[in-house]
């Protein structure tokens, strides 16, 4: 073996290896809790980490865990940090996961400390990449799929207002012509009304007519030129979800999301039986425990996890390994902020099982104005950043620019009972 360096390149190469064996340990960290822009798309605000190494490599990640509010996340994240990542080597993403995946004599799915663990676990992927100069989808497996398709909710335009637009499905459908012109072959939304703390709920007659019309008029703007993602917040009872399956299903949507509260594979299993739209859930869930038991029962075959609260890029992608052995796709969800999307798109590059992945419209406006590099979009897909890391930098100017200044969750449920006799109206989150 040789152990001369004979060129530049092998110098810098050989002191390399020795400089991220020595100091390759992680040294600090630092949380930027950023309030998003009016009308909020995205959620409330965003959390972000940033890790440091003692060699000073920088690598970013996103929190998408928000049972409690930020100030209080910040102290869980700092106290997961300090316990379990301190002084550690970045690269032991696995020894991390089973020493915060067993807190406090736990061993069990926990979104808010999971959620911690998610964010700062990107970021130990950034640093990895960076330190050998590969995108981490290189790392990963290698590349699969050299551009993703994308879908995006249907959003209103600034000057709409959100309590209007969501409930008219006019609306809705001129928004989804405009994305499929752009090149979208796939549009999301949500009109069965609000979700609330009393979920499931039986929908309404009103519910179930507005989701229809809304199947109807989407499908009629948007012909076969792309699909229909019917989105749902686990409103539902199983009978519940049933009716309202058999209402949009001759408007063949792709998926019909979350038909019942996440918490009870079994139900939701019966859903899936009962209709022939295929579901799709994962959002709320955390660890591949959880989505063991949606495969298990067939809940869903369309698996949707938020790689900020799930358990980071490595816990998805054992997600998507088990996913694969049920013939089921992965459909990473993202109501979050420009890094999360970035996590999910490195991980929808190296597996093989990727069906879509969701944008905030393209990934435009305070979304772009987030991060140093713009993620490119083009003609309804993504290409995967070719830089090192995450291919992509927070930009912390606009970050600590932007600091959230109220006291809302990044989404919150009505604590409201829908009604019977009137309309039940959705605001977004």
């Amino acid at each position: 073996m040789r152990l001369v360096a004979e060129t530049p390149n092998e110098m810098l190469s050989y002191s390399n290896d020795f400089l991220f064996g020595i100091n390759m340990k992680l040294k600090d960290l630092e949380v930027f809790v950023v309030g998003n822009k009016p009308p909020f798309i995205g959620g409330k605000y965003f959390q972000f980490v940033k890790l440091t190494t003692k060699c000073g490599v920088i690598g970013y990640g996103e929190c998408y865990a928000a049972s409690v509010g930020p100030s209080a996340m910040t102290s869980v994240i700092k106290d997961v940090f300090e316990r379990y990542l301190l002084d550690e080597d970045p690269r032991n993403i696995e020894l991390m996961f089973r020493k915060v995946y067993s807190s406090g004599f736990s061993q069990r799915p926990d979104p808010t400390v999971i959620g911690a663990f998610s964010g700062m676990e990107i970021a130990c992927w950034d640093i990895i990449g960076k330190s050998y100069d590969q995108p981490i989808y290189k790392l990963l497996g290698g590349q699969v799929n050299e551009r993703l398709r994308s879908y995006s909710y249907l959003y209103p335009n600034d000057a709409e207002d959100p309590a209007t637009f969501y409930s008219d499905p006019i609306a809705s459908a001129a928004v989804a012509e405009k994305y499929v012109a752009l090149g979208f072959t796939a549009v999301k939304f949500d009109p069965a009304g609000p979700y609330t703390i009393f979920d499931g709920h039986q929908p309404s007659m009103s519910d179930l007519e507005r989701s229809e019309r809304f199947c109807k008029e989407i499908r009629k703007a948007v012909g076969y030129k792309a699909d229909l993602l019917f989105g749902t917040h686990g409103q539902f009872t199983t009978s519940g979800a049933c009716r309202l399956a058999r209402k949009i299903e001759p408007y063949d949507p792709l998926w019909f999301e979350e038909p019942i509260p996440p918490d009870n594979p079994e139900e939701m299993a019966k859903v899936a039986k009962s209709t022939k739209i295929p579901i799709a859930t994962g959002e709320r869930l955390t660890t591949k425990q959880e989505f063991s038991q949606v495969l298990k029962f067939g809940a869903a075959n369309i698996l949707q996890p938020a790689l900020g609260r799930v358990g980071g890029i490595w816990e998805a992608k054992k997600i998507a390994v088990l996913a694969e052995t049920y013939n089921a796709s992965m459909a990473p969800h993202l109501y979050a902020g420009p890094l999360e999307w970035a996590a999910n798109i490195h991980f929808g590059a190296s597996i093989p099982n990727l069906l879509i992945i969701e944008s905030i419209k393209t990934g435009e406006g305070f979304q772009r104005d987030l991060i140093t590099k713009e993620i490119l979009w083009e003609d309804g897909f993504i290409k995967p950043p070719e830089g090192p890391g995450l291919g992509i930098e927070l930009n912390e100017v606009v970050a600590k620019s932007n600091p959230y200044k109220l006291d809302k969750l990044h989404l919150e449920m009505s604590e409201e009972m829908i009604m019977y006799n009137k309309e039940n109206k959705f605001a977004g989150g």
